[in-house]
């Protein structure tokens, strides 16, 4: 309960500094935290800022992305500075060690659409760039995995709710789990469609 509380009053504050002045410097930070430990998604903030000032939509989404990309880099070197640390000796505990090499291998292979994944969908991003930088990811797939998928996300929302304004808000809010886990299908079956034709 107390859990939920204070995750309640984290997302009040953040939803309050979309109406501040320095708003963009706001959403610079949390986008920037969100991608190694913050549980807030920037969504929360990007969402009443469009609709406010709609004429600065690609602005504010370009902030987002750029700052969630750099946010990303500091989770991916969290994952590779800290898993010694931190990650391993709690792995070798639980007897998970062996089970994470072979994680560590599905990783390198499939390590660009696990990030993309994560980076689109609601799956805690964190946890993602956390994750490549403890199995060393190429760092340039790993880039260039964020910024597409960062950069869809918050481009998307914010074409949206400028194109169709506050009606947007409700249905974005009520369905983005749902409509970017749609959106993802959408691409993989793309792809597995060139690849069979």
């Amino acid at each position: 309960m107390a859990l939920k509380n204070l995750t309640k009053k984290i997302y009040d504050t953040t939803l309050n500094l979309a109406s501040k002045p320095n708003a963009l410097t706001w959403l610079f930070a949390i986008s920037f935290i969100e991608s190694s430990f913050f549980p807030i998604p920037p969504d929360i903030m990007i969402i009443p800022m469009v609709l406010a000032t709609p004429k600065q939509a690609y602005k504010i989404a370009g902030v987002a992305t750029l700052a969630s990309v750099l946010g990303g880099y500091f989770g991916y070197f969290i994952g590779v500075y800290g898993f010694e640390l931190i990650a391993r000796p709690l792995l070798e505990f639980y007897g998970y060690m062996a089970n994470f090499t072979k994680f560590e291998n599905y990783y390198h292979e499939y390590g660009a659409w696990i990030v993309f994944g994560a980076g689109i969908t609601p799956f805690p991003y964190k946890i993602i760039t956390i994750a490549s930088g403890a199995v060393h990811l190429n760092l340039i797939v790993f880039t260039i995995a964020s910024i597409l998928a960062r950069g869809i996300r918050f481009y998307l929302i914010a074409y949206l709710l400028k194109r169709f304004g506050e009606p947007m808000k409700s249905f974005i809010e009520k369905n983005l789990n749902l409509l970017s886990i749609l959106f993802l299908l959408l691409l993989i079956g793309g792809f597995a469609v060139i690849k069979w034709l």
